[in-house]
C-alpha cells in the first residue's frame, strides 16, 4: 500500500510503480468518481469514454435530437433547432 498527500489545489501524486502498473502515461485521463463508501476511484478513461458517458446523460434527460433516416434529415433538424435556441443579440433587442 502506498501513501499519497493532498497537496495545494486537490493535487496528488500516483506513485510511479502503481503508474508504471497502470499502464499510465503522462495526459492519460482518469475519471475520478466518490463512492457511498467515502473511497475514491481513479479509473483510466479515453476521451471517447468520457463522451460517450456524457452522451448517454444527455439522453437520459431528453437532451438530444434524432435518430434520422438522412444526413439531410440531420441538417435541417440543426437549423431549425439553432434558430430556435439563439439568443438575440443586443443590436435585434435594442438594448
Amino acid at each position: 500500500m502506498s501513501l499519497v498527500k493532498v497537496k495545494t489545489k486537490g493535487q496528488v501524486t500516483i506513485p510511479t510503480r502503481l503508474r508504471e502498473r497502470a499502464g499510465l502515461n503522462v495526459g492519460d485521463l482518469l475519471e475520478a468518481k466518490l463512492e457511498k463508501s467515502g473511497k475514491i476511484t481513479l479509473t483510466p478513461q479515453t476521451l471517447l469514454d468520457r463522451h460517450i458517458a456524457e452522451s448517454m446523460e444527455q439522453i437520459k434527460k431528453g437532451q438530444f435530437y434524432g435518430p434520422f433516416d438522412t444526413a439531410e434529415e440531420m441538417i435541417e433538424s440543426l437549423h431549425r433547432n439553432s434558430k430556435r435556441n439563439k439568443k438575440p443579440s443586443k443590436r435585434t433587442t435594442g438594448k
